[in-house]
């Protein structure tokens, strides 16, 4: 609540080919869809723990990883990225809350952490003495649980008492349990959730609002929760009544609640669609009342009882107009809304955090970042900008929400992070820490150019490498990108990406495609649903361009994905094969037409388009990478990996593509680790392992073929 992330040939030529009005009837559409899963070969592979999926995922396993950790290369990178990621010179970062701050942390030593505070002074002096609350180590032996760390949700304003979030291997669903900080130690019949993808918000110390899972008609088609319940202390979850129902349909109803200043607000959220949500504020009788919201908004924080809101849309309330991208306060008594920024084209907020008495929001201009300070004034919210370095990313990292101090970073491609204190009653920043250098970034350069995409559109991108690499290329080239969700992908630090890629002669490139919220919610809101080929198209502009300038050639083109990610390298892929000799594809959607059918898909129709819609499955027909791979092109070698506890993105997504490719006689490269999660990794070590596999896949495909 504190926090919100802002969660074509050309496609009119697209939708006009693949969408005639009267067409398909809705269900011939159905038909179509059932059809095509009963054509589908390869259902049996959509069984997670079946016998003989997972035969196949071994046989794969085996093969793959003979070829990638049989290479010389593979045991120096794996050593060097797992220092990187265990070193004890990261910065120890930490959440402000009260008069502490909170760490978790994982090393050599705590492969599944320690979850520590101390003092903010003391934290703030640069003391490193902390207070172990948690080994997560010492609990999974004892309790015998592969437990992973999932986050804590701890009630203000003292933060003594918390819902704990533990997975059994990485998955999204969680069990929680309640913890008391004071003694160190679950609750003795405290609060506690079986494994579930669930939601809970402290009211007081006695009372919850919570949606689970408790069987049928309590889940939505998307995998969350229908239903929101008043959950008591002492109360069994299934006994606390129900106080919210949503509709199958919906993508999930959730808890919110927000203790700021001397007030406890609560109430619920309900997500009709991934964009489109209704707010609901719970009055003191235990009423909810709709906020007069637009379906396409945030709310992001409270502050001096204002409701704080970013909007994905245009919004005419009250006579006033409001445009999208906009940051605006709202009164929950009388509705009135006065505003705190709008936007330029090339400007988008990135997030926002609330404080008493304070907002922090992250400015993307021309994706160089800024912090932005609103405090409320007579005549109005006053904006201040922190005094930060410029050209580079920033990132609020936490904001001690009952003093409005906060912390923040920095970094550059080539500048390791450095972490700053920020007083509530200041805009200069004190450094608190720096990030060593885990690469030699001597003679490295960072450029921003432009590509043109087919509709005139500049689409940026980054280019980090060698000077002397990029002057005298085409060099080894791994373009990453994203293009969906309103997710901005950033020029960020990695030393995992320096270390492994740009000192061994490797360039990095970062596309700030369509589909991402580089420059707001219309640049996301371009590449929607049918217009959706736009993204793809952005993607391949970016790779002529830097074929163009003499960067690199398709033969020493690489592109690398995850998650919607691994859709957009899945499509490029298929449709642009010529333009690639690598291709990175992790954790990805490919069958563009089940989807919404496996796990949590169905809640991202609004992002995608619907399958069983007659006239928005010609269009994910036509882009869908499972469905029109080609047994007669001439495809890169792909690298595909998943994990098989990811409950988000099913892999049944790439042993599908895999098993396709295999059919056609097609090479490529397969790895499903057995845990992990979304992330695909569930400890440090599986990460440098993940990383070591993907680069030493890079060079062989990329620089061994010069």
């Amino acid at each position: 609540m504190k926090k919100s992330h802002l969660l074509l040939a050309s496609a009119a030529a697209i939708l006009a080919t693949a969408i005639s009005p009267g067409l398909t009837s809705s269900a011939t559409a159905q038909e179509e869809s059932e059809t095509a899963m009963s054509d589908d070969p390869y259902l049996w592979l959509e069984e997670v723990e079946g016998k003989q999926a997972l035969e196949w995922v071994e046989d794969q396993n085996t093969r793959s990883l003979a070829i990638l950790e049989g290479d010389e290369r593979f045991e120096p990178m794996k050593a060097e990225a797992l220092a990187i990621l265990n070193s004890n010179e990261r910065i120890q970062t930490a959440a402000l809350r009260g008069d502490y701050a909170y760490n978790f942390w994982q090393d050599e030593t705590n492969k599944r952490g320690l979850w520590r505070r101390m003092p903010i002074e003391d934290y703030l002096d640069g003391n490193r003495d902390w207070d172990v609350i948690l080994d997560i180590d010492a609990l999974a032996e004892e309790e015998g649980e592969n437990w992973v760390y999932k986050g804590t949700d701890c009630l203000a304003p003292d933060y003594e008492r918390c819902i704990i979030t533990l997975s059994r291997g990485g998955s999204d669903a969680a069990v929680r349990r309640e913890f008391d900080i004071a003694t160190k130690s679950f609750v003795e019949d405290g609060f506690m959730l079986e494994e579930a993808k669930a939601t809970t918000a402290w009211i007081d110390q006695d009372t919850m609002l919570s949606g689970m899972d408790l069987g049928e008609g309590t889940m939505t088609d998307s995998g969350y929760a229908r239903t929101v319940r008043l959950w008591k202390r002492g109360q069994a979850i299934a006994d606390a009544p129900v106080i919210f129902e949503g509709e199958t349909s919906d993508v999930g109803v959730y808890p919110w609640a927000d203790h700021a200043g001397d007030k406890a607000w609560a109430g619920i959220i309900r997500s009709v669609t991934f964009y489109e949500r209704e707010y609901y504020l719970m009055d003191d009788a235990g009423e909810l009342n709709q906020l007069p919201l637009p379906p396409k908004a945030s709310m992001v924080g409270i502050t001096g009882g204002q409701f704080i809101i970013s909007l994905q849309q245009d919004w005419d309330h009250q006579g006033e107009k409001w445009p999208t991208g906009a940051l605006v306060a709202m009164d929950p008594e009388t509705y009135a809304v006065t505003g705190l920024f709008e936007p330029t084209e090339r400007q988008a907020l990135d997030g926002v955090s609330a404080a008493d008495g304070v907002i922090y929001a992250e400015l993307l201009d021309n994706i160089k970042g800024k912090v932005l300070k609103f405090t409320p004034g007579a005549d109005g919210w006053v904006q201040e900008t922190i005094a930060l370095p410029e050209t580079g990313v920033v990132s609020v990292v936490s904001v001690n929400e009952s003093k409005g101090d906060l912390l923040v970073n920095f970094e550059s491609p080539l500048t390791p992070e450095t972490l700053y204190h920020v007083t509530a009653d200041s805009l200069e920043p004190e450094t608190l820490a720096t990030s060593p250098a885990f690469f030699d970034a001597g003679g490295m350069v960072t450029r921003q150019y432009e590509a043109t995409s087919t509709d005139g559109t500049k689409i940026p991108y980054f280019v980090i490498g060698k000077e002397s690499v990029l002057e005298n290329g085409p060099a080894p080239t791994v373009q990453y990108g994203y293009g969906g969700f309103q997710v901005s992908i950033l020029p960020t630090y990695s030393g995992l990406t320096g270390k492994l890629w740009l000192e061994r002669d490797g360039v990095y490139v970062i596309a700030n495609i369509r589909g991402g919220g580089e420059f707001g919610p219309k640049w996301h809101q371009a590449g929607l649903k049918g217009n959706r080929q736009i993204i793809y198209d952005d993607f391949f502009a970016v790779s002529e361009d830097l074929a163009a300038r003499g960067i690199t050639s398709p033969d020493h083109l690489g592109i690398l994905g995850g998650s919607n990610g691994g859709l957009l390298t899945g499509v490029s892929m298929v449709q642009r094969p010529d333009l690639y000799n690598a291709v990175g594809i992790g954790v990805p959607l490919l069958d563009m037409l089940r989807f919404d059918k496996l796990l949590a898909g169905a809640s991202w129709v609004g992002e995608y388009g619907d399958p069983d819609n007659p006239e928005e499955r010609p269009f994910l027909e036509q882009i869908s990478p499972y469905q029109n791979l080609d047994e007669d092109a001439d495809y890169p070698v792909p690298f595909i990996f998943t994990s098989t506890k990811d409950d988000r993105v099913h892999p049944g997504h790439a042993r599908k593509f895999g098993a396709r490719l295999e059919e056609y006689g097609h090479s490529f490269l397969y790895y499903e680790n057995t845990e992990g999660g979304h992330s695909a990794s569930a400890n440090r070590e599986q990460s440098a392992r993940r990383y070591a596999l993907q680069y030493v896949y890079f060079l062989r495909q990329l620089k061994d073929a010069e």
